[in-house]
């Protein structure tokens, strides 16, 4: 490509137009401190120093005000990069128009004083704020996926400077349509009827009426956020808007810091599970794909269809799926097998429970019969150990939370969709060679075991507190597990091979075996 060619000198005389689009912009950001908030606030602060002001929805949570949150985010290893670049947290603060605010509440929980600032100030809205619980209780569900949306789509038709409203909705929300285009699809229900509803009825007849509401979608996710799609898609005849559906969003892949997340949702707490030896089977189709795409990918996409759409004039195309299998497809038996040989030969887990192993089931019998021979026994007899030495238990508690998991997962895995991602792709082709690098929205490069690798160390560090001078210690547990599982193995079939021997050669069968050849010879 042009940008491997071109010395760095050269490719920084470029212009950076995606930069420049934020140049002077005051840009509402809801969800700004969660996994994908908090990258999108980086790359912001980072590559957009001329930015207006960046207003945050931020509320009080486990005791510390907005303040502390944000400055605690700052001073985490995500904004390291750009603390080095600005001389520290406080520039970055100085940046940041905290707003309380909280998109679950009614009127946004915002004061008289905050809405007026954010109508007469804010250019950009990015409404990011959701929650991601497949299981969530759909009355959670619909007030901040649903409700939360109509709200921020009513402060966005008040707002007098508005240029653009982003929602952030997800390529998994049209979940009987196995091609998803770049396009609008009705919702399975009427928003506002089922935003009154829940308003008004009590948790009980929620729980009674939420099979019906959800008729064949999976969970309360799916359908709450296509119910909040079809609200912006609404709006889109009032206020400039559009919707970008991304698939599962995983952690960084390039920067700024390759496999962070804050999170084990999704691939990453298979692998860490996995690894700790206490996933060892599930239920799934082997050589099926689902759609991955790094959370720093998507938000350069983010910044990127912001561009097209304010300095290109590019306004129909405003339903944008960001999808990364029209260009690599990683089959979820390739994606555990590199897991594995990562996690047994190169980067292993502290504490692992027993050595990795395990298999994919095609048959939901095979795998039921594995679940209670290779989690449930186990995971029974070492509490049991654990409350005998005066420790407290807890595999039985962390076998619930993977069943719990697994009844998400299998739903996932063994469906199949596909999708059309032709204006993202179509959206690269705009962009100079410097921006290519900067804002990176290709597969160009890739090497799935080296992020694998990323992401298994990000989260070893980062979620898990295992830091690299732990290594040694867990190399060895790794192979004293190795010869623990060959031993039990040895011994499991062993037992097997003794009692089947023991049957057929049994007294009885020999003393009925005799009396038969003694009555032949009478």
């Amino acid at each position: 490509m042009a940008s491997e060619t071109m010395s760095a000198a050269d490719l920084e005389s470029l212009p950076d137009r995606i930069a420049d689009t934020f140049s002077g912009m005051r840009v509402l950001v809801t969800g700004g401190t969660g996994f994908m908030g908090k990258v999108l606030l980086e790359k912001l602060l980072r590559k957009c120093p001329d930015i207006g002001q960046i207003m945050l929805f931020v509320r009080n949570k486990k005791g510390k005000n907005p303040k502390q949150r944000l400055e605690e985010i700052f001073n985490g290893v995500l904004f390291e990069k750009v603390r080095n670049m600005r001389g520290g947290v406080e520039p970055l603060l100085q940046k940041v128009t905290l707003v309380a605010g909280d998109v679950s509440e009614p009127d946004l929980g915002l004061s008289d004083q905050d809405r007026a600032m954010i109508i007469d100030q804010v250019d950009i809205i990015i409404h990011a704020a959701a929650t991601i619980r497949f299981d969530e209780e759909l009355k959670k569900a619909v007030l901040l996926n649903v409700r939360g949306t109509k709200l921020m789509v009513e402060l966005a038709k008040t707002c007098k400077n508005l240029k653009l409203f982003i929602h952030i909705s997800t390529s998994y929300c049209h979940l009987h349509e196995k091609l998803l285009e770049e396009q609008a699809y009705p919702p399975p229900a009427d928003p506002d009827h089922v935003i009154q509803a829940v308003e008004w009825m009590d948790d009980e007849a929620i729980a009674m009426l939420t099979p019906k509401l959800l008729d064949k979608l999976p969970n309360s996710y799916a359908f709450t956020k296509a119910l909040g799609e079809a609200l912006v898609v609404e709006a889109m005849e009032h206020i400039p808007a559009m919707v970008l559906r991304p698939s599962i969003v995983i952690p960084i892949w390039q920067e700024p810091v390759p496999g962070w997340t804050d999170n084990i949702n999704g691939p990453t707490g298979l692998l860490i599970g996995a690894g700790k030896g206490v996933i060892r089977s599930m239920y799934c189709k082997s050589n099926s794909y689902a759609d991955y795409l790094p959370v720093d990918v998507f938000i350069n996409g983010i910044m990127i269809v912001a561009w097209n759409y304010l300095q290109n004039g590019d306004t129909k195309c405003n339903i944008i799926n960001f999808t990364s299998s029209a260009e690599i497809k990683v089959t979820w038996s390739e994606m555990i097998d590199a897991g594995r040989e990562i996690i047994m030969n190169r980067v292993p887990l502290n504490g692992v429970v027993w050595y990795p192993g395990g298999s994919m089931k095609h048959s939901r019998l095979y795998h039921n019969i594995c679940l209670v021979l290779f989690h449930w026994v186990p995971a029974v007899l070492v509490d049991i150990l654990l409350f005998c030495l005066g420790y407290k238990p807890i595999l039985c508690r962390v076998q619930r939370r993977i069943n719990k998991g697994f009844e998400v997962f299998e739903y996932y895995t063994n469906n199949q969709w596909d999708f059309k991602s032709d204006i993202a792709q179509t959206l690269r082709q705009k962009l100079n060679p410097r921006e290519r690098r900067d804002y990176k929205v290709d597969a160009v490069g890739l090497d799935i075991s080296k992020y694998f690798e990323d992401c298994i160390r990000a989260a070893r560090v980062f979620i898990l507190k295992e830091y690299d001078d732990t290594l040694p210690a867990a190399r060895r547990h790794m192979r004293v597990m190795y010869w623990v599982d060959v031993i039990v193995r040895c011994l499991f079939w062993g037992l097997i091979l003794y009692w089947l021997s023991g049957f057929v050669t049994s007294p009885s069968t020999i003393t009925e075996h005799n009396a038969t050849v003694i009555a032949m010879d009478a």
